[in-house]
């Protein structure tokens, strides 16, 4: 097997308000909702942006998990709530442009758009469930210098 070849299908982020979050992913950032199951209490739902059709974001309650003990429930609600939980950096060709539009939406703002070492651009906000949207902008390299170009006096 070749390491490489492992690709992302899907991931999945606690929200603690299934059509708050819906309202946010499809309305705000685009994407397509690609399938919601189950009766309340257990219902989960897919979304994914349209450029990548094959990526799946599973939102979902923690209270959907049978498993999952309700003082565990709690833990989870809190730190999602706090944006210590989830995590999504979304790749983008305009960050500033991205800033603007969430900024409009209405989406709580963590970072303005800056320039980070390693030449990326980006800015962060969270979700209405307190997820940690993060958008990057890859900078362009800069030009290479010609060795035998004269220098500016």
């Amino acid at each position: 097997m070749n390491r490489a070849d492992f690709k992302l299908s899907s991931c999945a982020l606690a929200v603690h308000d299934l059509d708050e979050a819906v309202g946010f992913y499809r309305d705000v950032l685009g994407f397509e909702v690609h399938a919601d199951t189950g009766p309340a209490g257990t219902r989960r739902v897919n979304v994914g942006p349209p450029s990548q059709p094959d990526l799946r974001i599973l939102l979902q309650s923690p209270a959907s998990d049978p498993v999952v003990p309700p003082a565990a429930r709690r833990t989870i609600v809190d730190l999602a709530a706090r944006g210590l939980l989830g995590c999504l950096v979304f790749v983008t060709a305009d960050c500033d442009a991205a800033f603007e539009h969430l900024e409009a939406a209405g989406a709580e703002v963590m970072q303005e758009p800056m320039d980070r070492p390693g030449g990326v651009r980006d800015c962060a906000f969270l979700d209405p469930s307190g997820n940690l949207l993060r958008f990057t902008q890859p900078q362009p390299p800069s030009p290479q210098r010609n060795p035998g170009a004269r220098r500016p006096q």
